[in-house]
């Protein structure tokens, strides 16, 4: 399936490893480059703040959608390509989900794992067959994915995690995948 729009998952801060801030921009260009929209939360700080900012400089097109309880505290960006102001955050997700193909997830906090496990348990219950991507950035992700093994190890999941999700450890590894 061609990925024309993906979601991108990450944090309002940049965490303390310059890597983060990195693999983001990389993701950003690569979008660009490749004409693909980047649907994101729609801020202006942190990590969303790089991967938007780096597709904007490559003149990629980039849609942001964010909650009207967040439109201050996550200082929405006024300079991409267009954003939805959505009424709550539940609207927010389904609407990140319908428009894109598939999802990555870059370093982030709670809500970067909230919206990762909804799509991913949307994806288990068929309920979409998105792609999901987990961009592992300096081993940020290693517990997690450990975490998965386990989860399917000790039979709680109803299928192999490398079956819904792929993980890559720098954006030049994503590139043959979209």
């Amino acid at each position: 399936m061609q990925i024309t729009a993906l979601a991108v998952f990450c944090g309002s801060k940049t965490g303390l490893n310059p890597k983060f801030i990195e693999e983001a921009a990389a993701l950003g260009q690569l979008l660009a480059e490749k004409k693909i929209t980047l649907i994101y939360g729609g801020g202006n700080r942190g990590i969303m703040a790089a991967v938007a900012n780096a597709a904007l400089e490559k003149e990629g097109k980039v849609i942001g959608i964010i909650p009207k309880v967040l439109l201050e505290w996550e200082a929405q960006h006024t300079g991409i390509s267009e954003l939805i102001i959505a009424e709550d955050m539940h609207s927010r997700k389904k609407m990140l989900y319908e428009k894109a193909d598939a999802a990555i997830i870059l370093p982030g906090g709670f809500g970067t794992l909230d919206e990762f496990f909804e799509m991913l348990t949307w994806n288990q219950l068929s309920i979409h067959d998105k792609r999901i991507f987990i961009l592992n950035t300096d081993g940020f992700y290693d517990h997690l994915i450990a975490h998965h093994e386990k989860m399917w190890k000790e039979d709680f999941l109803y299928d192999v995690p490398a079956n819904r999700i792929k993980v890559v450890n720098n954006v030049s590894e994503l590139v043959p995948l979209i």
